[in-house]
């Protein structure tokens, strides 16, 4: 009996070669997912050393929720028709 494809199709007898192609897709695109998050990474703890970033109070971060709140509702009444 053959295997079950990685990508979901119905086909139960991948050949070999497809197999492998369809591992080393998958294997790249985890590997071009785990790059892009380390190269974040790596940039937010250089915003740190550098010191870019804001220290928030509760009473401030109520005040940034307030902010975000407001702009998402002018943003959500300008997408709309």
């Amino acid at each position: 009996m053959g295997s079950k494809p990685l990508d979901g199709s119905t086909s139960l007898s991948p050949t070999p070669k497809d197999a492998v192609q369809e591992a080393l897709a998958l294997w790249e695109e985890r590997e071009r997912s785990r790059s892009e998050l380390l190269a974040a990474l790596d940039e937010a703890e250089a915003d740190l050393q550098a010191g870019r970033y804001t220290d928030y109070t509760d009473e401030s971060l109520l005040g940034l929720a307030e902010k975000l709140k407001h702009e998402a509702r002018a943003q959500r009444k300008y997408e709309q028709p």
